[in-house]
C-alpha cells in the first residue's frame, strides 16, 4: 500500500493541535497535491521537499502524490510541515520503513540541500508531544527550547538524511539540551534614592499583584521604580514560567535561556497600536498583554497612548485572557499580567511641582487627564503621585535604600499567606472570595463607606481598596485588616481624590 501516516503539530495561539500527515501515491500523470487547508506557505513545501529530497540522494516518486494534512478543517501555516510531509514521501515509496514512524512527531522547514531551520511554536509542540507520549524532533535552532519542557523527549536533526537514518536505525539521534546559563541579574532597588512612599506602593503592589500609576514631573524616577517591580516580584513557578514562555514561542520570539525562568517586563511604545497591544493578525499572534503574561506590562507616558488602544486594556485587566475572533474561529490567549503605568501630572509636566512653573490652565490639567478614562483608572489598584526629588537626596553619598533582596523576603512571606488562604493573589480575587477574606469591622466598614460617598467610588472601586489592605495587612503579618491598614489603602486612591 503506497500510504503513509505522519505525526506533526499545527499552531493555534499558544497550543500545538495534532496534524496528521497523510502520504498517498497512486498512477497518473506525475503531481503533488496538498489538500487539508494549506496557506501558501505550506502549498509551497511541495517544491522544498522535492530538492530537498533529491539533495538527499532519495529519489523522488515520479507518481501522484496526495497529502492530506488533517484535520480538514484546521488552518495551516509556515515551513513547520515540510520535515513531516518529506518522511512521509519517502515512506509511502518504500525508501523508509512506515512503521518506524509511529511513536514520533516532527516539525520543521526544509532548506533546499536538505538541512532543517527552526520554526515557531516549538515548546508548545515539545509540551503537546508529552501528553500524547511520542518523541519530538526538531531541528537544532529549536533544541534548546524544546527542551525547557522537563518531561518531554526531544530529539535533534540537523539534516532529512540525518533524520532518515535514525528512522533506519544507523545512527541515533542526538537528545534537545537546554543551554546551561546563569539568570540575567535584574535591576536592584538599592538604585533607587529616596521616595519611601513610592518604595511603599511598589512593594504593597509586588505582594498583592496590584495594578499601579505613577503621576509625576519628567525625570522624578517613575521608569526607574516601574523597571524595578520585577526584582521584588515571587519567583515563577516552573509552571508560570513554561506558560510563559509558550506565549513568546507561539508568537515568533527566541525564548532567552538565561531568562526564562524570570518574569516578563514589557514596555512598548506609546504609538503602538491596539492590535499591538493584545494581539491579532489573519493567523492570530500574541500581542504585548499576552507577552507580558505572569509579568509586568509598563506602559510610559500613558496619556500620550491614543484611546482605542489603551481602552482595548479593560477587558484584559479584568479576566486575565484575551480572545481574538475571526469569521472562521477564535483564538485565545493567556493575558494574566501586571500592570504599571506612569503619565505626568499636565502637558507641560510640572504641575504640582515645588518650584512653581507649571503654567497650565486649570481647563488644560483637566483635559490631559480626561485622556485616562475613568473605567481603565477604576480598575488600577493604587495612584501614587511621585514628586521630584531635592539635590541632596540625589548626591552619590546619599543612602541608598533597601535592597531588592530584602524588599522581595517579606513580599514572598505576604504572597505565600495569599497562597495558604485563597490559592491565588489577592488582586485575582472575586468579589465573593473579597468580602470573605476582607471583612472588615464596622467602625472600619463605616470610614469605608465614608471615603466611597466622599470620593464617588464605584463598587469596582471599593473591591480593589479591600484588596489592597488586605495586601498591606499580609505584609504586616496581620491575620484581619485593621484600620491602619484601610487608611493606607484609601490613600493609594490619589487621582480619586485629585478629581474630587
Amino acid at each position: 500500500m503506497s500510504l503513509a501516516l505522519v505525526h506533526a503539530r499545527a499552531r493555534a495561539g499558544v497550543h500545538a493541535p495534532p496534524v496528521r500527515v497523510e502520504v498517498h501515491l497512486s498512477g497518473g500523470l506525475p503531481c503533488t497535491q496538498i489538500v487539508g487547508l494549506p496557506a501558501a506557505a505550506v502549498r509551497e513545501a511541495r517544491d522544498r521537499v522535492r530538492a530537498a529530497i533529491l539533495c538527499a540522494q532519495f529519489e523522488f516518486p515520479a507518481r501522484r502524490i496526495t497529502i492530506n494534512l488533517a484535520p480538514a478543517d484546521l488552518p495551516k501555516d509556515g515551513g513547520r510541515f515540510d520535515l513531516p510531509i518529506a518522511l512521509g514521501i519517502l515512506a509511502a515509496s518504500g525508501q523508509i520503513d512506515r512503521q518506524a514512524l509511529a511513536g514520533h512527531e516532527f516539525i520543521g522547514e526544509l532548506a533546499l540541500t536538505g538541512e532543517l531551520r527552526g520554526v515557531d511554536g516549538a515548546l508548545p509542540a515539545a509540551i503537546a508531544a508529552a501528553r500524547a507520549q511520542r518523541t519530538l524532533v526538531v531541528p537544532p535552532d529549536n533544541a534548546e527550547e524544546a527542551a525547557l519542557a522537563g518531561n518531554a523527549q526531544v530529539k535533534v536533526a540537523r539534516t532529512l538524511l540525518e533524520a532518515c537514518a535514525a528512522l533506519a536505525g544507523e545512527k541515533a539521534l542526538p537528545d534537545a539540551q537546554a543551554a546551561a546559563v546563569a539568570p540575567s541579574p535584574l535591576p536592584d532597588l538599592a538604585d533607587v534614592r529616596g521616595h519611601a512612599q513610592a518604595r511603599r506602593a511598589l512593594e504593597i503592589a509586588a505582594a498583592g499583584s496590584h495594578h499601579l500609576l505613577l503621576v509625576g514631573s519628567p525625570g522624578c524616577g517613575k521608569t526607574l521604580l516601574a523597571s524595578r517591580l520585577p526584582g521584588i516580584l515571587p519567583e515563577a513557578s516552573e509552571a508560570e514560567a513554561l506558560e510563559t514562555a509558550a506565549v513568546a514561542s507561539a508568537g515568533g520570539h527566541r525564548v532567552d535561556p538565561a531568562r526564562w525562568r524570570q518574569r516578563p517586563f514589557r514596555s512598548p511604545h506609546h504609538t503602538a497600536s491596539a492590535v499591538a497591544l493584545v494581539g491579532g493578525g489573519p493567523q492570530p499572534r500574541p500581542g504585548e498583554v499576552s507577552l507580558a503574561h505572569n509579568g509586568v506590562l509598563f506602559l510610559d507616558e500613558l496619556a500620550e497612548w491614543k484611546r482605542h488602544a489603551l481602552e482595548v486594556l479593560r477587558e484584559p485587566l479584568e479576566s486575565g485572557v484575551v480572545t481574538i475572533s475571526r469569521a472562521a474561529r477564535s483564538t485565545a490567549f493567556p493575558a494574566r499580567f501586571q500592570l504599571v503605568a506612569a503619565m505626568n501630572p499636565c502637558p507641560c509636566g510640572w504641575a504640582g511641582d515645588r518650584s512653581g512653573r507649571c503654567r497650565c490652565s486649570a481647563e488644560a490639567v483637566a483635559r490631559y487627564r480626561a485622556r485616562i478614562s475613568g473605567p481603565l483608572l477604576d480598575r488600577i489598584d493604587l495612584h501614587l503621585q511621585v514628586p521630584r526629588l531635592p539635590p541632596a537626596e540625589l548626591h552619590g553619598d546619599a543612602p541608598g535604600g533597601e535592597a531588592s533582596a530584602v524588599v522581595r523576603a517579606r513580599v514572598v512571606q505576604a504572597r505565600t499567606r495569599q497562597l495558604q488562604r485563597a490559592g491565588k493573589a489577592n488582586a485575582c480575587l472575586d468579589p465573593g472570595e473579597t468580602l470573605r477574606d476582607c471583612a472588615l469591622a464596622r467602625p472600619d466598614q463605616a470610614l469605608l463607606e465614608q471615603a466611597m460617598e466622599r470620593l464617588q467610588l464605584s463598587a469596582r472601586s471599593m473591591h480593589r481598596i479591600l484588596r489592597v489592605a488586605r495586601s498591606i495587612a499580609d505584609l504586616a503579618g496581620a491575620d484581619a485588616i485593621e484600620r491602619p491598614h484601610l487608611a493606607e489603602a484609601i490613600g493609594y486612591r490619589q487621582l480619586d481624590r485629585a478629581a474630587e
